[in-house]
């Protein structure tokens, strides 16, 4: 039986962020893609995606990430990773997500990191 998963979506000066809280799987990935269309992120602006309160993450999470990876770039703006589990991270390293996915310790951290354009 899936638990619920709960997303909380809110935006910083260098884009938006989604909280991610429970499990994410092929019962609760769509509601997590049906939410990407109506996040406003700006040409040079990053996604983040704050992983902290998640428990499970199954093929379909992983799909959903990288659908989320697309949405940002399609928008002209980059993705990064908040506070990933170790077992997401073992799953990212065996199949080479590693290097498709800027990961930082908290959401903070990932704001930081930041380069706003100039221009």
């Amino acid at each position: 039986m899936t638990k619920q998963l709960t997303l909380h979506t809110h935006a910083t000066a260098a884009g938006a962020v989604i909280e991610l809280a429970g499990e994410l799987d092929h019962n609760t990935a769509p509601d997590v893609r049906a939410a990407l269309p109506d996040l406003e992120l700006r040409v040079g602006q990053q996604l983040v995606l704050d992983l902290a309160g998640l428990t499970f993450c199954d093929s379909s999470g992983i799909t959903v990430l990288i659908a989320a990876r697309n949405h940002a770039l399609a928008a002209g703006g980059t993705i990064a990773l908040a506070a990933v589990p170790d077992r997401v991270s073992r799953i990212f390293r065996i199949v080479g997500l590693e290097h498709v996915f800027p990961t930082h310790p908290t959401a903070q951290d990932a704001e930081a990191a930041w380069p706003p354009t100039t221009g």
